[in-house]
């Protein structure tokens, strides 16, 4: 292996620490639900994270990664010593965040609101994200009803 190997492979495996470090403390995910986020396999991850591949990473997986994390893949892409002009997808510019949303963001990183609630305002906003929708029929006799 060759010294700009080994150092490309240090560089992204510190990016995935990071990035998987984050997910831990600010959205207590766990390593199962970055793979569900992401859609790439808890191995691929452990394998990145070991600096443990023999060819590159697909750049689809490094993309889907990122992007289930709200990460830059350009940031990846720098670790990864590639031409980052030539892996990049023009995203369209996210819509205005709710205020509420945001309150709730800021909440979660605010080192004066304990942990307890924090934990709670996650916990609500895992339910709320994973209920499943009603059919519109069910959610029109309730209208009907009153």
């Amino acid at each position: 292996m060759t010294e700009t190997t080994n150092a490309r492979k240090i560089a992204f495996a510190t990016f995935v620490r990071r990035a998987l470090d984050d997910a831990r403390a600010l959205r207590a995910w766990s390593g199962t639900e970055v793979s569900r986020r992401t859609g790439v396999s808890r191995q691929t991850i452990n394998r990145w994270v070991r600096g443990d591949w023999a060819s590159d990473p697909e750049a689809e997986r490094v993309v889907a990664f990122c992007e289930g994390l709200g990460l830059e893949p350009a940031a990846a892409f720098t670790a990864l010593g590639w031409d980052r002009a030539a892996g990049l997808r023009t995203t369209p510019t996210p819509p205005a965040m709710d205020p509420d949303v945001e309150a709730l963001l800021r909440r979660l990183v605010d080192p004066n609101v304990s942990d307890a609630e924090k934990f709670h305002i996650r916990e609500t906003i895992r339910y709320l994200a994973y209920r499943p929708t009603l059919p519109d029929v069910a959610r029109n006799r309730g209208k009907q009803a009153g």
